[in-house]
């Protein structure tokens, strides 16, 4: 982008936001085109609530809870340990489905009680057509699996847990 400001940017981005919001959105891009070099390539985002979290832990709870205050899941995160909290916690770095194993019918990358080494893969993310192969952040033993094969995942959803 130019150094030139355009003063609707301000407004645009502010709209952006509010459109984050209003559609409990985590993230949002946008690229707007001016001219002959000159553009404007936004990204808001959010970080997630940690409520997200309890419904894979615990299925029968609702989507909705995540909308209101901390305090609904408070009765979960005090009998199990929040995830996303965890020292070893592997989170997501995009938005996307997760596949354990490299194909169908394959082992999976990674299972439980497995040890792993630091750039293992771990599992892939499918994320706009294009699978990412997510590695191990350090060595260690898996301790636990967060998520089912072919779940969709947000941004900083924890995925694994290795110590």
């Amino acid at each position: 982008m130019t150094k030139k400001t355009h003063d609707s940017d301000v407004t645009f981005i502010q709209a952006l936001a509010e459109l984050l919001r209003e559609n409990d959105l985590t993230e949002l891009e946008v690229m707007r085109e001016y001219g002959d070099n000159d553009s404007l390539n936004v990204r808001v985002s959010r970080s997630q609530p940690t409520a997200p979290a309890a419904p894979q832990q615990q299925i029968a709870a609702p989507a909705p809870a995540a909308a209101s205050a901390p305090e609904a899941p408070s009765a979960p995160a005090q009998a199990v340990e929040d995830p996303a909290s965890h020292p070893g916690a592997v989170t997501s770095p995009m938005v996307g489905t997760v596949y354990l194993q490299g194909e169908p019918g394959a082992p999976p990358f990674a299972s439980v009680g497995s040890q792993v080494s630091e750039g293992d893969t771990l599992l892939i993310i499918e994320a706009m057509k294009t699978m990412n192969h997510i590695p191990a952040p350090k060595s260690g033993t898996v301790k636990r699996i967060l998520i089912e094969d072919g779940a969709a995942v947000e941004f900083g959803a924890p995925l694994m847990i290795i110590e």
